[in-house]
């Protein structure tokens, strides 16, 4: 897909409600699921501005060459609105997967997330299509369940001082996980924040090379 041809898909995404932004190869062996952060409680819809939609579309864009190389395609979703609510993306993400049957085929799927996006995919993991999730700076709790994770494999990257999620809570979800899941890995950003306005190389390629394995 060419970036005008990128550029017009965004241009047709509706201005609120739930849509998906597609970068698409020819023939995709394999789709990254991009899954963008919020707040804790909003019904206020998610639109163009939103924040949290604006980073993980930038990460989409950074990443997309290097996974277009490898036949997988990436597409991000955008939430009905931004609050998890008691898990108001869950349907959202369920219902993209959903596209992706629809629309590629019963291909292998991995899940990057970001904050909520990141607590949004351990809950929907256990899609038969989903091979594993990708987590920056997830908004993981201390009773979210990791049933979903049976037999994923799970990547997670942090930052020791973010101040709106916790690494610490990170590895202790991570290691829950470990009992069901086929295989985890916490990888330490450093001294860096949320929002992933430093080393944005770095998460870079761990979102990168991190779907690339799972996929493998």
């Amino acid at each position: 897909m060419t970036a005008e041809q990128s550029r017009e898909l965004d241009a047709q995404i509706i201005p609120t409600g739930r849509a998906l932004t597609r970068l698409d190869v020819e023939a995709p062996r394999a789709v990254a699921l991009v899954l963008h952060g919020g707040k804790q409680s909003s019904r206020q819809p998610v639109d163009g501005r939103s924040a949290s939609w604006k980073r993980m579309a930038a990460m989409q864009r950074s990443i997309t060459p290097d996974l277009h190389a490898a036949d997988v395609s990436t597409w991000l979703l955008r939430y009905s609105v931004r609050g998890w609510n008691n898990g108001s993306p869950i349907a959202d993400a369920r219902w993209a997967l959903e596209q992706v049957r629809r629309e590629v085929g019963d291909v292998p799927v991995v899940l990057l997330g970001h904050s909520m996006g990141g607590r949004t995919a351990a809950y929907v993991a256990d899609d038969p299509n989903v091979v594993g999730v990708v987590a920056v700076a997830p908004w993981w709790q201390a009773d979210d369940p990791v049933s979903a994770l049976r037999g994923r494999r799970v990547a997670a990257a942090h930052g020791r001082t973010d101040k709106i999620t916790s690494a610490r809570m990170t590895r202790a979800f991570l290691d829950r996980a470990a009992g069901v899941a086929a295989t985890t890995e916490f990888h330490d950003m450093g001294r860096v924040g949320h929002y992933m306005f430093r080393k944005v190389p770095t998460w870079n390629d761990f979102a990168t090379t991190r779907c690339l394995a799972l996929l493998a």
